[in-house]
């Protein structure tokens, strides 16, 4: 005789059946997508719509002089402002300046960064003071930025002209802007002031959020200052560097403010970028499909980079 057969028919006990979800169950569904569906609007025509547009021109000869000539697609013509971009010089003189900048700027940021979050974390007394002070270049917009570093290296009336030939470093004016690594290293200098903020406060952020217990097990083993940064501090940062560059790296990456304010991209393209460029080619020459190729590849190599960093931080995410 199986258990089946021993239970009574009065002692199963029926399933309950599944009730079908009623209107009301459905709409209180709808209801968060109700709520954000006006932010994905406004997304689709700020973002979206640009970007899907951007794509379609850069495929396109359009030129803003010429905007009723028509345009057929084929193998022959979709990819020409591509092949034109890789056979223009000015184009490649700008992607290397443009990868020299970020790489010289974003490197230098994350030094002087990391060596002032470390200084403030040991901070005892006026900690508040000196991070208010440390915002202070956050609060002011690139294009001021540029026009106040174009006065300090103006040739003429300079504030770093006069001061170096007070000091007698220096015996006749020198024209900053204009020269082949000085005018580069100007804009870099001014990316610097800008940016160093932000980083600090990231990695500030995130020394001081740091586990305290494991300083002082080091404390127990004897372990100097240098050891227990390098073995705890900077591996237990990682996530919060990464971060910081990534956000660093986009920001600089698209830089056009400070260059266009401090020497436009000149002089003969000494200085360009290739936002300055782009924008050159779309508001100068009114070349808007020339234009769009060049930010469709600034945008992908962005994208990559970005998700390389990405990557990166999911490899060192800690857990406390």
């Amino acid at each position: 005789m199986t258990t089946s057969d021993t239970v009574s028919p009065a002692m199963k006990v029926p399933l309950p059946e599944k009730k079908k979800p009623s209107n009301f169950h459905r709409s209180q569904a709808w209801f968060p997508v109700l709520l954000i569906a006006p932010s994905l609007i406004i997304i689709a025509l700020v973002i979206l719509y640009p970007m899907g547009y951007s794509v379609f021109v850069s495929f396109t000869p359009f030129h803003l002089l010429r905007p009723e000539k028509t345009f057929v697609f084929s193998t022959d013509t979709m990819f020409r402002n591509y092949v034109k971009l890789f056979h223009d010089r000015v184009f490649w003189r700008s992607l290397g300046n443009t990868i020299i900048f970020l790489a010289v700027t974003v490197n230098l940021s994350f030094l002087l960064a990391l060596a002032l979050s470390q200084l403030l974390a040991r901070v005892s007394r006026g900690q508040g003071i000196l991070r208010t002070l440390l915002m202070v270049p956050m609060m002011f917009a690139p294009v001021l930025v540029g026009f106040q570093f174009a006065w300090f290296f103006n040739a003429t009336v300079g504030l770093v002209n006069n001061a170096l030939i007070a000091l007698n470093l220096l015996h006749e004016s020198k024209a900053w802007l204009v020269d082949q690594p000085t005018g580069m290293m100007a804009i870099m200098l001014a990316s610097l002031w800008m940016n160093i903020p932000m980083m600090t406060i990231i990695l500030l952020a995130g020394t001081l959020s740091l586990p305290r217990d494991v300083y002082e097990a080091a404390d127990v083993d004897g372990a100097h200052a240098w050891q227990k940064f390098h073995h705890i501090t900077f591996p237990l940062l990682r996530p919060f560097i990464l971060i910081a560059l990534t956000v660093l790296s986009l920001d600089v990456g698209r830089a056009y403010d400070v260059v266009r304010i401090m020497t436009g991209g000149g002089p003969a393209h000494r200085t360009e970028v290739i936002w300055t460029y782009a924008g050159r080619l779309a508001i100068r020459n009114s070349q808007f499909g020339l234009a769009s190729a060049m930010s469709m590849v600034s945008v992908v190599l962005g994208v990559l980079f970005t998700l390389y960093l990405f990557q990166q931080l999911r490899k060192s995410r800690v857990v406390y």
